[in-house]
């Protein structure tokens, strides 16, 4: 699949993208959230106030956040999350995620279908479709 198919590509977002979710609250701490990741092999846990996503810590959220400003390890998670959350339609396709990502310079989205985040695309699945 070259660079032309994958812009053109008709493979929609919602064919891709990860529907397992693992959210926590604004108060989890950044240890829980990092043991969270670890655990699930994931670099993405969604932040959730009232079962409202409200954000994303991602494993750069951790590196550039607690590791670079020597933040305790206690630190809330809403002190570290990528907020407002970044999202986009089950339906649009892949081509437009990659176009997002590079926009907002992010590696991780959340999807939606009617209002409602039913699953993450990250810039690895659009590269593992790409390598296809």
């Amino acid at each position: 699949m070259g660079r032309e198919d994958f812009n053109s590509s008709s493979i929609l977002i919602q064919d891709i993208m990860t529907r397992a979710l693992i959210t926590v609250n604004r108060s989890t701490t950044a240890l829980q959230v990092a043991k969270m990741m670890e655990q699930g092999g994931i670099g993405a846990i969604l932040v959730q106030d009232n079962n409202n996503p409200v954000g994303i810590v991602t494993d750069r959220d951790y590196a550039t956040r607690i590791a670079a400003n020597d933040l305790p390890l206690n630190t809330a998670v809403e002190n570290i999350m990528s907020s407002p959350l970044i999202t986009i339609n089950h339906n649009e396709p892949i081509s437009a995620a990659a176009e997002r990502m590079t926009t907002k310079k992010i590696r991780k989205l959340a999807v939606t279908e009617n209002g409602k985040i039913v699953g993450i695309i990250t810039s690895t699945d659009l590269v593992t479709q790409l390598a296809k």
